[in-house]
């Protein structure tokens, strides 16, 4: 079974709404993203986050000139100034690469503390402003030296970032709240800032209108009280006042809403016209382009011109510098298109890397990131919507068996069965979930389902097997806080955790600190750690599986219901009669040394000794 790439015409005519404007209106790159345009619009940039690549492109025609290898996850590219030259955050390996656009050659690279995403530069390229999604900084680099002249907070997991034309300040998107900060492109200082919902979740671009008046950015909706997929997740585009009589307020629209009962999931990024009149949107879970007419009457505020059906998994939109076309950068097909505003057509497409996945593996990435059949019946929803590139959405959801809060998938391989209830023993089980009510999908495998944990489901369906191999597939990260080895602290802390006097290491223990591993159903590990009590929707057991503590330090909340926000409070408030390690006794100071050690988990690669160990590894 494979995902044929779609790209069908969807109410062509009505993209007939061409915008005429001149390569010299693009001005430098005032908006992070995966993809952008050179000041002069000769060249495109785009990032390759499964090749670890950057790939240059000659504008028009979209030939290719380079690809050029950075490092793990890349993720915004942005051209310096006026120059030839792009900045690119490889999340992965912490740094920020300076490539020569016209050789592809690296000129700069420069290490930063951990998970730069977005990345802009000032108008005469002297700058470079840099978002780390973690610890939640904003980092001021000098282009030229390649050294960090200012960090400055900037919210928590930040990830979008538009500069505003005369340089003055900054625009910052939270990721798992959609708030938006204003912030001085000199201090540092947060100016002001725009709240979104409690509901708000996934936040990763944002683009400055013309002028500087307005701002937009897409972002989801998550109804955690809502436990089926027609109600719990919603797509979103926020308008943010930045001058005028409404200034300082924001218009959340519902773009679910713009075409009927037409549904769209999971919006990935967004830009702006070069008139300000159009919004053009990219659903990453439906494969869609919205493009919007923008009413900016402050009550409606967008309203939908037309849109067209796009290939898998479109990450990245921008409007050409001719204003004749958009540009699109569908992730899971590995291409760059781009589509006429005349007609809705493709005028042009190139490959910009080749699948470094493999058949299966690609297969299984796309079934995980689509919110259509067979997956999804109502286009809601999908896998990614809560484990976006196997990370948690920091959400706790109320399911039909009580409280979840999402974790991480990380390590997931090493750490089976799945689920905080381990009612599933197998990947393939979320065959159930497919099905029911949450997703209410075709499935990928036929016939009747049996029980969860009966008989295995593995080896029955490719397309069931290659959703299990690449959601098995996510590795543990490095933890930036032990770069340098364990602190002084962290070593206290190590004492601490492995001791008999705490009993951390009882239950989180072994390479992947936990005690969680596969084995037949009988055999199962679980622990009442007094949570169960603490949540009066539980149906199952108060007996829960060990997750791994490995990448605990960006993973709150914390526990199955997601009660403990922080460390602090897992060791403490929330460990009512040291049911979950023997804490109680531990003095201040002996706490922030444990919330150490947790931190800088893991501090080296827990798998060669986890092979060592004989640990079960589930790959498919």
């Amino acid at each position: 079974m494979t995902l044929s790439r779609s790209i069908t015409q969807v109410a062509c005519a009505c993209l007939a709404i061409a915008i005429s404007v001149t390569p010299e209106a693009q001005a430098q790159t005032r908006s992070a993203g995966l993809l952008n345009f050179s000041s002069d619009g000769s060249l495109v940039a785009c990032s390759n986050r499964d090749s670890g690549s950057v790939t240059i492109m000659s504008w028009p025609g979209l030939t290719v000139l380079h690809e050029t290898p950075v490092g793990s996850h890349p993720e915004g590219v942005a051209w310096i100034g006026s120059s030839k030259n792009v900045a690119c955050c490889v999340y992965g390996d912490d740094k920020v690469v300076i490539l020569n656009g016209e050789t592809g050659q690296i000129a700069e690279s420069i290490d930063v503390f951990d998970e730069p995403y977005g990345v802009v530069s000032n108008s005469n390229g002297t700058s470079l402003f840099v978002t780390l999604e973690y610890p939640g900084q904003l980092l001021k680099i000098n282009s030229e030296s390649g050294t960090v002249d200012a960090s400055w907070s900037a919210g928590h997991m930040p990830r979008g970032l538009a500069i505003s034309a005369d340089n003055s300040f900054l625009l910052v998107t939270e990721y798992l709240t959609s708030r938006l900060l204003k912030v001085s492109a000199t201090d540092g200082k947060i100016e002001q800032s725009w709240d979104g919902a409690s509901t708000d979740n996934l936040c990763r671009q944002v683009v400055l209108a013309p002028g500087d008046q307005k701002a937009y950015f897409t972002h989801i909706r998550s109804r955690v009280a809502a436990a089926h997929g027609n109600g719990s997740i919603f797509p979103y585009a926020s308008v943010a006042r930045l001058t005028g009589e409404k200034a300082g307020t924001r218009l959340r629209v519902p773009m679910d809403s713009l075409r009927g009962a037409r549904v769209t999931a999971n919006p990935w990024d967004c830009d702006v016209s070069a008139d300000g009149k159009q919004l053009a949107v990219v659903f990453a879970g439906t494969n869609d382009l919205y493009l919007c007419r923008i009413v900016g009457d402050d009550f409606v505020e967008l309203d939908y011109d037309g849109g067209v059906r796009l290939g898998n998994n479109p990450r990245a939109v921008r409007f050409a510098p001719d204003g004749k076309s958009v540009v699109i950068y569908n992730a899971l097909d590995f291409e760059v298109v781009e589509y006429s505003l005349a007609d809705g057509n493709p005028k042009a497409r190139v490959i910009v890397t080749k699948n470094p996945l493999g058949e299966e593996l690609l297969l299984g990435k796309q079934l995980f990131y689509t919110a259509l059949q067979p997956m999804s019946s109502r286009n809601w929803i999908s896998c990614s919507s809560c484990h976006p590139d196997g990370d948690a959405d920091g959400r706790t959801w109320q399911q039909p068996e009580g409280l979840r809060s999402t974790q991480p998938l990380a390590g997931l391989s090493w750490t089976h069965p799945v689920h905080w209830s381990a009612d599933r023993d197998e990947v393939q089980d979320f065959e159930h979930t497919v099905r029911g009510k949450l997703m209410q999908g075709q499935g990928l495998l036929k016939g009747s389902l049996p029980e969860a944990l009966a008989a295995p489901l593995s080896g029955r369906s490719k397309a069931l097997d290659a959703m299990a191999a690449y959601t098995n597939s996510h590795k543990f990260p490095m933890s930036p806080h032990a770069k340098n080895g364990l602190s002084d602290a962290a070593k206290r802390g190590k004492e601490l955790f492995f001791s008999n006097a705490t009993k951390c290491a009882t239950c989180h223990s072994g390479p992947v600190f936990s005690d969680s591993q596969p084995k037949s159903v009988s055999e199962f590990v679980k622990h009442d750690v007094g949570t169960g009590e603490d949540d009066p929707t539980e149906l199952m057991s108060h007996a829960y599986d060990t997750p791994t503590l490995l990448g605990v330090y960006r993973s709150a909340p914390y526990l199955h219901h997601g009660k403990a926000a922080t460390l602090e409070e897992l060791l403490t408030t929330a460990n009512k009669g040291d049911k979950h390690g023997t804490t109680s006794q531990l003095t201040e100071s002996e706490v922030a040394d444990l919330v150490e050690f947790l931190k800088a988990l893991p501090y080296e690669d827990p798998e060669p000794a986890a092979k060592a160990a004989g640990l079960k590894q589930v790959l498919k």
